[in-house]
């Protein structure tokens, strides 16, 4: 089974084209920054995941998808190659997009509006209310280390 799922950040606007021909078709393709779980010296880090959309989706992506927005995506991941000008061969792995969705509010998104912000070094839960207070963006923050008291781990 090829399924991936990801939550994460656009780190710009998605590049969209169209197909030419009399059924023209949307293709866009964006990258996204998902957070790594844990730590590395303490420093937040990510990965950047290539993703490709088609159609519905890559028209969606060009008219609702900004740097910055945190979405939710299901896919398959999908794997090529070509040779590039100096005749090597470059080899690419996409995520193809099946569903993609908001995955906060327009609250919090107006938070981010600026653009892709990597995290600093600081706990990002120190002035956070205590967890049992709901954040503004309707999720509630949970502090770090947390991870060893919950059943399922």
């Amino acid at each position: 089974m090829n399924k991936v799922i990801l939550m994460g950040r656009l780190t710009r606007d998605p590049d969209v084209r169209y197909s030419q021909g009399e059924n023209a078709s949307a293709f866009a393709r964006y990258t996204l920054a998902v957070d790594r779980r844990f730590r590395r010296d303490g420093e937040a880090t990510a990965d950047f995941i290539g993703c490709v959309a088609f159609g519905r989706q890559a028209e969606f992506a060009e008219k609702y998808l900004r740097q910055g927005t945190k979405i939710a995506i299901t896919g398959r991941i999908q794997t090529g190659s070509y040779t590039n000008r100096d005749g090597q061969k470059v080899y690419t792995t996409d995520v193809v997009v099946e569903e993609q969705e908001f995955a906060e509010s327009k609250a919090a998104a107006s938070e981010h509006a600026g653009g892709f912000q990597p995290q600093n070094n600081s706990n990002p839960f120190q002035s956070a209310p205590a967890p049992s207070a709901a954040a503004g963006d309707g999720f509630m923050n949970i502090p770090d280390g947390i991870d060893e008291e919950l059943p399922f781990n």
